[in-house]
């Protein structure tokens, strides 16, 4: 079974002055305010390109995280996965960090680390970024 996702966005203006807004159709989350200013300059408002990968990607790490962990006989209690995506004007998105806490009974750090770099390497988002470095961080929580 394939499941299709869908979001629009709408632009008007020039890409400096301008202003858009972005929709999902599945209704998840409400239509959000885009801006260059919020993408390029200031994270003080608004979401970005960038925001929603991140978004995405974090969901994604944390979901073949678990996947992983528990077809290995260790269901986690918790996944905390942050994804932080560099974006410059000049060079658009550079990088990608993921960092990722658990709570998991039953391993030792190494294991979580190996689970973490694993499920970093094989989740849907991190092959759809495979262009840009990412990298990971653990952290087994006792």
């Amino acid at each position: 079974m394939t499941v299709e996702s869908s979001a629009s966005a709408t632009w008007e203006g020039s890409l400096v002055t301008g202003k858009g807004t972005v929709r999902p159709a599945s209704g998840a989350f409400p239509e959000l305010a885009l801006t260059w200013n919020n993408r390029a300059e200031s994270r003080a408002s608004g979401t970005s390109p960038e925001e929603l990968i991140a978004a995405a990607h974090s969901s994604c790490l944390s979901m073949a995280l678990a996947h992983g962990l528990a077809g290995a006989g260790h269901p986690p209690e918790r996944l905390d996965t942050t994804a932080k995506v560099t974006f410059g004007p000049a060079e658009g998105i550079s990088a990608i960090h993921l960092i990722v806490k658990g709570k998991v009974p039953g391993i030792d750090a190494a294991v979580f680390t190996a689970a973490v770099e694993d499920a970093k390497a094989n989740c849907p988002v991190s092959k759809a970024l495979a262009a840009v470095p990412i990298t990971a961080e653990a952290t087994l929580e006792l």
